[in-house]
């Protein structure tokens, strides 16, 4: 019997709403769609992309919606409210659910769920040609499968979690991550993700110490390449871990950079110039060797 005809039909099971958060994601959108096409619902919330996302979305669902972005937390419990059916599954624009995530989920909702509020599962990355399995970004658990009355969106931006009521299965197939184009893909994001968090914590009220700016980057690079065995994966390995701890020092470094603008002596433009320094005479009777 063939994979397709084993799988229960939606009379036969909870149904289940695919909700996908977009912006300008012409170039994945369609992979991650295909992905959820056998779920019973696609909701997209789409914050105004000027490429053909919304086109291409409109090929799969009419339930595609328009919205500022209101962060990662916000939006997520935006779209929340908009799915229709009892059980949410998330997926992002630059990812795709597996065949054998797909197959799992299915198996499991043949039985009985009435003692299951949700289920994680690992997230693989596809970065520079290869899949990335050691290190902080495998198996990076995700919640993002759960009944709609017992869970929502918390979390800080920009790293925003699924928190529900009851319990979590876990699933051994993983969702796929096409997460950077390329390396100046991945700083451009590290440079934007530490800028929300450095303002974050200023406005919190967080203070900035040496130590922090120091230390913190040292023990995230030794953590994700050592502790975390992102060695095995050759030099991408190191390059994720060098990344890793490069963005931990620019979050620091622009915390003190805020503390450093709320100072009542702060120019944002000179008022003088340096004064020039004063040429070194020469003792003209001494001797160049």
């Amino acid at each position: 019997m063939s994979a397709a005809a084993e799988e229960p039909t939606a009379a036969e099971r909870p149904k289940i709403s695919a909700c996908v958060m977009t912006f300008n994601e012409e170039a994945n959108i369609r992979r991650c769609l295909e992905s959820v096409r056998w779920c019973d619902e696609i909701v997209i919330v789409d914050s105004y992309s000027a490429d053909r996302t919304v086109e291409i979305c409109r090929e799969y669902t009419d339930r595609v919606f328009q919205h500022t972005w209101l962060g990662y937390v916000g939006q997520r419990n935006h779209i929340r409210g908009l799915a229709r059916h009892p059980w949410l599954l998330f997926v992002d624009a630059d990812e795709e659910v597996s065949e054998g995530l797909r197959a799992e989920i299915l198996e499991w909702f043949r039985g009985d769920l009435s003692e299951v509020a949700g289920f994680e599962f690992p997230r693989m990355v596809y970065y520079i040609g290869r899949w990335i399995r050691h290190g902080e970004w495998y198996p990076d658990l995700k919640l993002r499968l759960f009944r709609k009355d017992l869970g929502r969106t918390e979390g800080e931006e920009p790293h925003d979690r699924v928190v529900v009521r009851g319990n979590v299965v876990r699933l051994r197939n993983p969702i796929w991550h096409y997460t950077y184009d390329d390396i100046e893909d991945h700083l451009n994001t590290m440079n934007r993700f530490s800028s929300i968090t450095a303002r974050r914590r200023f406005v919190e009220g967080g203070r900035f110490r040496r130590r922090d700016l120091l230390l913190h980057p040292m023990f995230r690079f030794l953590k994700a390449y050592f502790v975390r065995g992102g060695f095995r994966d050759g030099i991408r390995g190191f390059i994720i871990a060098y990344i890793s701890a490069f963005a931990s020092a620019m979050k620091y470094a622009k915390i003190w950079e805020l503390h450093q603008r709320e100072r009542p002596d702060f120019r944002e433009q000179p008022d003088h110039y340096p004064a020039p320094r004063k040429a070194k005479r020469r003792n003209p009777g001494k001797k160049r060797r």
